[in-house]
């Protein structure tokens, strides 16, 4: 039987999890305004005279305001002065004000107004008349367009390089919240292959997940969880009638949680029961596959060449060095924060090269199809002595969680 895996319940583990987030430090208002300080630096190395942040991640980034998008424009416009206008519906006003970290002038539309129209005019206030406007590049299509319709003189240009030119470099404190994350979801993660069982249901595991998150100090649970018996494993993100447990399965769990906005990613996989050859065999590789990515992840590399070295070892394993399975299908990595993906990514011809304070899945799947898949997902931020782990690679298929 593999170690650490079945041979618990459900209310035994249950009670073993306590609050892991007292110690965790929000990010202090300082901060928010050294990311405007460096989102300033870059709009005027892209030469953009203003940057709007669209409600969602990018608006909670620099500001610490708390708003998800809708059909409704809410958001931020961020000038050289390193001032803010905020652009707010008016009924929203009131709770706008409670969710506000950043202090910035509020401008308001009413429901038959045109918020497009008034963010030309926040610019004109401001003495910008022209030239490049950067525009958040996670707004919806109508709300550029209607931007763009309602404002001609203007060049509007996408604010990726701006806005993800600052969030790809994590700072000490957002490394912090993301390790506790990790450690949590690792805790919830050794929780879960203990309570396995024959005939358990994939519902099971996953409402259980969910209330040991929660029992951690998450009280939003589970941001997200995929659990896949057997040959369901073979398919990245799931199934749509996934299989109960069956001894000598296959067992892949993937979840995470939310802590202060930043996101816990981590998978395991691993035997309920006794391994085969051809278990062992991928599982290995994967494991192999996995360390050839961490160890080609250095300081000054392209993200893409990350991504060669994993597949280099897939080919030497005769597996496909491409995209073709038996082998990996995606890219091998995801930069990760406030957003679940974000950048950057570690993929082939990604010409970004890895600097300090770059966080990044390394989860090089192998996709043996028919049969089942092998995901080892940890990630691993970037030193200025080159890549650590958020939280240690599985260890054997006969201990992966080297108990």
């Amino acid at each position: 039987m593999t170690i650490g895996v079945g041979g618990s319940t459900i209310d035994i583990e249950l009670g073993k999890i306590q609050n892991m987030t007292l110690g965790v430090v929000p990010i202090a208002l300082s901060e928010y305004k050294q990311r405007i300080k460096n989102a300033v630096e870059l709009m005027k190395e892209h030469n953009c005279k203003a940057l709007y942040v669209n409600a969602g991640t990018n608006l909670y980034y620099f500001t610490g305001t708390k708003w998800n998008a809708s059909e409704r424009m809410v958001g931020a416009v961020l000038f050289d002065d390193e001032t803010i206008e905020y652009i707010v519906p008016k009924f929203e006003e009131g709770t706008f004000k409670t969710f506000m970290k950043v202090e910035g002038n509020l401008n308001f539309w009413e429901e038959h107004e045109s918020p497009y129209e008034l963010f030309g005019s926040i610019l004109q206030n401001k003495n910008v008349i022209d030239g490049n406007i950067a525009l958040d590049e996670s707004a919806s299509f109508f709300l550029i367009d209607e931007v763009a319709k309602a404002n001609p003189k203007f060049s509007f240009v996408n604010a990726q390089p701006i806005t993800a030119g600052c969030r790809m470099h994590k700072s000490a404190n957002e490394i912090a919240i993301i390790q506790q994350a990790k450690n949590i979801t690792m805790t919830v993660q050794k929780a879960a292959a203990s309570i396995l069982y024959p005939g358990i249901e994939v519902s099971t595991v996953v409402d259980f997940i969910h209330r040991a998150h929660i029992k951690a100090g998450v009280s939003s649970g589970s941001y997200f969880c995929i659990v896949l018996f057997g040959e369901d494993s073979q398919y990245p993100h799931g199934v749509t009638s996934p299989q109960n447990l069956v001894d000598n399965d296959i067992v892949l769990i993937d979840t995470g949680c939310r802590l202060e906005g930043y996101l816990s990613d981590i998978t395991r996989t691993y035997v309920y029961g006794t391994p085969n050859e051809e278990h062992r065999r991928i599982w290995n590789l994967e494991k192999a596959t996995q360390k050839a990515a961490f160890d080609a992840a250095q300081i000054g590399a392209t993200c893409g060449s990350v991504d060669d070295a994993a597949r280099k070892v897939l080919a030497q394993a005769g597996l496909s060095g491409d995209y073709e399975i038996p082998g990996l299908p995606h890219r091998v990595g995801h930069g990760t924060g406030l957003d679940i993906h974000e950048y950057p990514y570690l993929v082939r011809g990604n010409q970004t090269v890895l600097k300090e304070g770059m966080v990044v899945s390394n989860e090089p799947m192998i996709c043996m199809p028919g049969q089942f898949g092998i995901r080892h997902e940890d990630h691993f931020y970037m030193t200025a002595n080159g890549p650590k782990w958020f939280t240690e690679p599985m260890q054997s298929i006969e201990n992966p969680f080297g108990l």
